[in-house]
């Protein structure tokens, strides 16, 4: 089976993962695609859950190997991917995935999948409410805030490329929006 692929894209710290997680407790018929990464795992991250945390020499190698749907290396020596061997094991639960993954990746992914996918872009109300909510998170220095506000302004240029744009500036809104517009993508037969 080849089932449809649901994708949230957004600017760390937007809510996607959280609103995902929503969906995912609602039991839609969908199972997350665990990413691959090489940064470090953070304090209460588990691997082959959160991420499949590997070091920069087995992701390249596995970039050799072509064993990557879509990867790119976020930021300098930190890359990000999604293994192929996700999709299978999904697809043999006879379920949809759905991805988690920055915004280039998300409009990779949706070129791949055409028709078959629904690419969803979160926005954060504004950057500086994206701003408090990364500095709420405790997991950045100084440095890595800036890096990450960078590329939230970058990101945010992207959202036109995306099927369906949902301001995160109230959750449960964000979560209901989100799951009308997947259960009628999921119900769609064409």
């Amino acid at each position: 089976m080849q089932g449809k692929a649901v994708i949230f894209s957004a600017p760390s710290g937007s809510g996607k993962t959280t609103i995902m997680k929503r969906l995912l407790d609602k039991g839609m018929p969908l199972a997350f695609s665990i990413s691959a990464c090489s940064r470090p795992m953070r304090k209460g991250e588990v691997d082959g859950e959160d991420y499949y945390f590997m070091d920069i020499e087995t992701f390249k190698r596995k970039i050799q190997q072509e064993a990557f749907l879509e990867w790119e290396e976020v930021y300098p020596g930190s890359f990000y991917g999604t293994l192929k061997s996700e999709l299978e094991r999904i697809w043999k639960q006879h379920k949809h995935v759905i991805f988690d993954v920055d915004v280039l990746g998300g409009i990779n992914i949706k070129k791949k999948f055409d028709k078959q996918a629904l690419a969803i872009f979160i926005r954060p109300p504004s950057i500086e409410v994206l701003e408090k909510r990364l500095v709420a998170r405790s997991t950045e220095t100084k440095t890595s805030l800036q890096k990450r506000l960078s590329r939230a302004q970058m990101e945010l240029n992207y959202a036109s490329q995306f099927d369906v744009c949902i301001i995160n500036d109230d959750l449960e809104d964000a979560v209901s929006k989100a799951e009308a517009v997947i259960s009628h993508f999921l119900n769609n037969k064409s």
